[in-house]
Order: structure tokens, then sequence, then C-alpha cells
């Protein structure tokens, strides 16, 4: 009678397990998911059990979000892309790598010299990922998911900020910009070779170094995610939420909405 008690249990377990998988079970469509880490940034992008996480925000908060929007049984990341080494965008990144099986990352390749920094380096290292150097022009696929480079890095100018890694996604008729967290100049560099996207990511919080007009101009967003939490510099500053209202552009904010998930066919897209 026991034996026949663990089969039973042991059946049930394993009905419970393809019930959950079957509603985790992926469709379709791309999901861009701006995690709530607070004053940070942590951006995962999915398409069925593709995943590219940009930056990991501050802390160990970037984890409940990948495990709300990754299904339980997917434990690997394609691609990790560290923007910038900035620990509001970076620390994150560690419990990530320990945690999930990364195949490759792309690092900006400054190197700030910090306890957090290093730690990222040394779980690369430790665990034989694969590093990709970001440069100009690079198309990267994985699998539908395109990423174009756009970041130029200035070996002279050794400012984290300055040399953020940058690139538009495209999948289908939907792309984006992800802008790390640049400066002014770089974003009026960018106006020149970018065009229109459908979502973009406000670089620095919404801090008044980031953001230009003549950006917005020239990529006419449909929206734009905000990540920031609680801060004492008044981000998003009212001069970068102005000119997103000058150009009609929905601004969505971690802060405000908690995650921000964006799902899209390649043609359509929701807010979730």
């Amino acid at each position: 009678m026991k034996y026949w008690k663990y089969i039973f249990g042991l059946l049930s377990l394993i009905l419970v397990c393809l019930v959950i998988a079957l509603f985790q079970w992926p469709d379709k469509h791309l999901h861009i998911t701006a995690c709530d880490v607070g004053q940070g940034d942590a951006i995962l992008t999915s398409f069925g059990t593709t995943q590219v996480l940009t930056d990991g925000g501050p802390d160990s908060s970037v984890l409940t979000c990948l495990g709300n929007h990754m299904p339980f049984y997917d434990h690997t990341i394609e691609l990790v892309i560290s923007t910038h080494p900035d620990a509001d965008h970076l620390a994150g990144l560690v419990g990530v790598l320990q945690n999930y099986k990364v195949d490759k990352i792309i690092i900006n390749p400054v190197d700030p010299g910090t306890s957090v920094y290093q730690a990222l380096v040394f779980e690369v290292g430790g665990q034989g990922i694969e590093v990709v150097a970001p440069t100009l022009g690079m198309r990267l696929r994985i699998g539908l998911i395109y990423l174009d480079i756009l970041s130029r890095y200035d070996p002279i100018i050794l400012d984290t900020n300055y040399n953020s890694v940058v690139y538009k996604l495209g999948f289908g008729h939907f792309s984006s910009l992800f802008l790390g967290d640049v400066p002014p100049e770089i974003s009026d560099l960018l106006s020149k070779q970018v065009g229109k996207v459908n979502y973009i990511k406000i670089p620095h919080h919404g801090s008044i170094n980031g953001l230009t007009d003549n950006l917005l101009k020239a990529t006419m967003p449909d929206i734009a995610v905000i990540s920031v939490g609680k801060n004492s510099w008044g981000f998003p500053r009212p001069e970068i939420l102005d000119i997103l209202a000058k150009y009609n552009v929905k601004v969505l904010r971690t802060d405000q909405m908690g995650d921000i998930e964006v799902e899209t066919n390649g043609k359509e897209y929701w807010i979730k």
C-alpha cells in the first residue's frame, strides 16, 4: 500500500509540473521587460526560450524579475549585455551569472577598477563565458532577434557613461533602442544614424545628461521606458518629461508601474 502511495504522489507531482510548464510555455511573441530594480537598470528580452539580459540593476532584485518572467525550467540566458560598469547597472549581474548559465556576454571595455567589476570579471572567467567585444556596425542574431551595435568606444575618453554599449533591437517590423547611460553628445551623434524606433529606453534614469531633443526627433518612438527608483536627484527630470510630451511619447516608469512588459508579434505591440 505504501508503495502505491509513493507512486501516486510521484505521478501527482509530475502532473502538477506538466500543468505549470503548459501555462509557462512560451508563445511566438517578443517580450521586453524592464525590471523594477529600484534606482538602476535591468531589461530582459525574451523570445521563446531565448533570452537577452541588458544590465542587472544594483542588487539581487533582478533575480526576482527573471524568476517571474522566465519559464521555471529555463536556466540559460543566451546573451548578457553589460552596458557600462556603474554599480546601478552592473552589481546584479554577478548574482545572475552565479544562478544562470550564460552563453555569451558583451562587456563595456572601460575598467573602473571597482570591486563589483572585478567580481563580474571573475565570474565570467571562472565559468569560461564567451566575451564579445562590441564594435560599431556589429550585428548579432540571437534566434529571431537582431541586435545592431551602435556604440563607439573611445579609449581616450575613459568615462563609463560615454562608452555605454548602445544597440538597436529588431524583431520583424518592431524596433527598440537601448542607450545605457549615454550623455547628450552621444545622443546627438546617434540621432544621425538610428532612424525611427517603436521603443526607447531613456538613458540615465531620466537625467538631463542623457536624452536630447535631436535624438527624440530622429527616432520618434511610440513609447519610452524609464527605469528609475527613489532618488535624491529628481529623476526623471521635468525637462526630459517635457521633451517626451512635446513629441507625444507615452512614458512608462518602473517606479510607478513595477516591471514593465511590452509584447509584440513583430507588427503590433501591447503593454502588459
